[in-house]
């Protein structure tokens, strides 16, 4: 009998014209493994240290659990990007909407990775797009926080791209592979993000 967060109906499907966002799934692990592996060495850089362990199928069993049971209870959703192509998904990357805080705060952390492949093709500045509507509508939080490594400028751009803005910079604010990093932060409110909607621009 299969276990309830291995349906393969998603709780949460985002479609763009060129990419779909959803939760993982048992049936996604071959293509994130081998996605995974083949951009070990351009992903490293920008991620917290990780090796070929953590890429065994029963990691990635626990991460489908815990992907659903969090998104389940609103506090966080892991969503894996694909390229439709007819009855087919071809796994691209991942985005992140992490930390959800409610109460007198209302906002969300915002993080994403892309296979090096399909890096530079304008395809996780499309995904970050569906995440917006679905932060202040559907959610309905007030802000998106985004930080990023200072000469990271694909990053720059895609932040820039859906309208968000810098606010400031972090020393040693993350540990990523192995050591404490410093970080420009970026975020998007609920107000820049309306005016920009209605005003047919983001940024």
């Amino acid at each position: 009998m299969p276990w309830p967060w291995s349906s393969q109906q998603s709780l949460i499907t985002l479609r763009g014209p060129r990419v779909t966002l959803r939760l993982p799934q048992l049936s996604d692990y071959e293509q994130w493994y081998r996605l995974r592996l083949a951009s070990s060495d351009f992903l490293r850089p920008f991620e917290p240290r990780w090796t070929e362990a953590d890429l065994a199928r029963r990691v990635f069993v626990q991460r489908v659990k815990r992907a659903r049971e969090e998104a389940e209870e609103g506090t966080d959703y892991s969503l894996f990007i694909f390229q439709p192509d007819g009855r087919r998904e071809t796994l691209v990357g991942g985005v992140t909407l992490s930390n959800v805080r409610r109460r007198a705060a209302q906002f969300v952390n915002l993080g994403y990775w892309m296979g090096q492949q399909y890096a530079g093709q304008g395809l996780m500045s499309e995904a970050v797009s569906l995440c917006l509507p679905f932060t202040f509508d559907t959610l309905d939080l007030h802000r998106i926080h985004a930080a990023f490594l200072p000469g990271n400028m694909a990053s720059r751009r895609v932040l820039e791209k859906n309208g968000f803005v810098e606010e400031g910079f972090a020393e040693n604010y993350l540990q990523i592979n192995g050591r404490w990093e410093d970080h420009v932060l970026f975020a998007l409110t609920r107000e820049r993000y309306e005016r920009a909607r209605h005003g047919g621009r983001l940024a």
